[in-house]
């Protein structure tokens, strides 16, 4: 435990002094939720920023989740990859301390876009969800934290994550359902909604948002951010630079 939280204060600090950063991340998210949530006319409800409040949500958490791909690749080209997987700590250490970091940076992000969302009107119906909400996103933020960190381990530089990052992120969110309901979409894009493990987060977000329990979908989400995670352990205990 010592070491993930060694891993996991390293990359806080080094975020938290990049201000740029911190502030360029929370800029989309917050743009959709004014530009689209307000401005966008809608005629399947009459309030649409209630409604896309959890895509934008889940939205901050999935570009955040993906974005950590670069912290490996950033170590690797530093060199400090090969020096941290010969140390006495297990190699996974490094795993979790990186997805604990990615999972709570990516909740600080949401928890500004919940407070904007409030300001402007959007209510959740029972406060008690606000905690699975939490909850929530953080089964989110692991499967795609592992995800992007496994990537990062076998690419070499920042363009081609780049790269690969937007091929995974932008159509995962327009393909899910944050946008639009089931029921108003083609049918081919129902079909990839309901396939979409992004729209299995805003799905369950968004009965939360209504007052209800989503246990099939936080089931879901916990048993996908275990597969991930134990996939992300196999990897590091036999990766090599």
């Amino acid at each position: 435990m010592r070491a993930v939280y060694y891993y996991f204060e390293r990359d806080l600090v080094k975020w938290l002094r990049g201000r740029i950063n911190v502030i360029s991340s929370l800029m989309m998210p917050a743009a959709w939720l004014v530009f689209v949530g307000l401005a966008l006319p809608t005629k399947f409800t009459d309030n649409y920023l209630q409604f896309i409040t959890p895509g934008i949500l889940v939205m901050t958490t999935l570009f955040s989740s993906l974005q950590g791909g670069t912290l490996m690749i950033f170590d690797k080209i530093l060199g400090f990859l090969n020096k941290f997987l010969a140390m006495p700590s297990p190699r996974e250490s490094m795993l979790y301390g990186k997805i604990l970091f990615i999972s709570v940076r990516g909740l600080l992000q949401a928890t500004v876009i919940l407070l904007i969302a409030t300001l402007l009107g959007v209510r959740i119906l029972n406060p008690v969800n606000i905690v699975l909400i939490y909850i929530t996103l953080f089964l989110f933020s692991v499967f795609f934290s592992a995800l992007s960190t496994m990537i990062g381990l076998y690419l070499s530089d920042h363009d081609s994550y780049s790269a690969v990052n937007s091929m995974i992120s932008m159509p995962l969110f327009f393909t899910s359902s944050a946008l639009m309901p089931y029921d108003v979409m083609p049918a081919w894009l129902r079909t990839l909604a309901r396939l979409n493990p992004v729209s299995y987060a805003i799905d369950s977000t968004r009965t939360l948002f209504e007052g209800g329990i989503p246990v099939h979908g936080l089931i879901s989400l916990a048993i996908g951010a275990g597969i991930m995670v134990l996939l992300g352990t196999y990897q590091f205990r036999k990766a090599f630079v």
